[in-house]
């Protein structure tokens, strides 16, 4: 049988990590000119003889987060017009996850719309990590593999936590102990949960901790960072119940609006994110961040999928 012949693209929401990838790899980045015409809109030009190969295209829909995924939609359709056999849409950080129900009458489900656009386009495959609701896999009619950032974020930890006896993974709220508890089990340490109230979006008050943080050092665990509103208020909580240090850890820092800000003036000692979405200039001069990079396990992922071999086996 002919060995499959693939080219990975990238747009232009994150193509450091997409080069990081390639190198990974041992390919190159393939060519792709996604660029502006003077009102904005999106226009591509495959560079590539994609003619029955395999392509994966990556790109984030991190901010701006229209334009980011005008520009995979775009790519993706470039390519099924150029006859490519299957396109892989590798969406690191998946946009409007958060909009996937029905919170009040009249209102949309935009995480489902957003992946009816992927197949309408002609994506066959898509990729993400660390989806903020897991039943977004359901929504799409092609295959959708959700990877996990576990493996890097907890191998770090290892190694900057010299006693994880002292350590508890406190969840900032119920939606997310089951993601709390799965890191306390690698790390062998204890689980505590913030019982917390929304008044509204973007903003959430912490009320009481269930478990305990008395004299351990609390690592505050989610799955992204927005405006920092919830993780300033879990750390605060967890300080004023106890807890001589406070860290955060998260797969995807989106950090928008006062987010920066509101770490700054918080107790937290360390903020842990991954290359999922860029880093702002103002979070990189920042001494509280640390960005991890998980290249290595999407592209262990990429070569697992172009081979057929199991993708789930990485996270056993």
């Amino acid at each position: 049988m002919r060995k499959r012949d693939w080219v990975i693209l990238s747009g232009n929401a994150n193509r450091p990590l997409a080069q990081k990838i390639c190198d990974k790899l041992g390919k190159p980045l393939g060519k792709a000119d996604v660029r502006r015409f003077s009102d904005g809109e999106v226009f591509v030009e495959i560079g590539e003889n994609v003619r029955g190969r395999d392509v994966y295209v990556i790109q984030p829909t991190c901010r701006p987060a229209n334009d980011c995924l005008m520009e995979l939609l775009i790519m993706i359709d470039a390519l099924k017009r150029a006859s490519a056999k299957e396109i892989t849409a590798v969406v690191p950080y998946f946009g409007y996850a958060r909009q996937d129900r029905k919170v009040a009458p009249r209102t949309p489900i935009s995480a489902k719309l957003v992946s009816d656009l992927f197949v309408a386009a002609g994506a066959t495959r898509l990729v993400s990590m660390d989806l903020h609701a897991g039943q977004i896999q359901g929504f799409s009619n092609i295959p959708f593999d959700n990877l996990f950032s576990t493996p890097v974020i907890v191998d770090y930890m290892k190694a900057e936590f010299s006693n994880i006896g002292e350590l508890v993974i406190v969840s900032p709220d119920a939606g997310g102990v089951e993601r709390a508890r799965a890191y306390a089990k690698r790390l062998d340490c204890s689980v505590a949960m913030i019982d917390k109230r929304r008044t509204a979006p973007n903003v959430a008050v912490a009320m009481n901790i269930i478990g305990d943080v008395q004299g351990k050092v609390a690592v505050i665990l989610d799955d992204m960072i927005d405006t920092a509103g919830t993780l300033t208020e879990a750390a605060k909580a967890v300080v004023d119940h106890g807890a001589v240090k406070v860290f955060a850890a998260a797969t995807h820092g989106v950090l928008s609006g006062p987010a920066i800000e509101r770490i700054s003036a918080s107790r937290i000692e360390k903020v842990i994110v991954t290359d999922t979405i860029p880093l702002s200039e103002e979070a990189e001069r920042s001494k509280k961040f640390v960005q991890l990079s998980v290249a290595d396990l999407l592209a262990e992922a990429i070569h697992r999928i172009h081979n057929y071999d199991s993708v789930s086996s990485l996270f056993i």
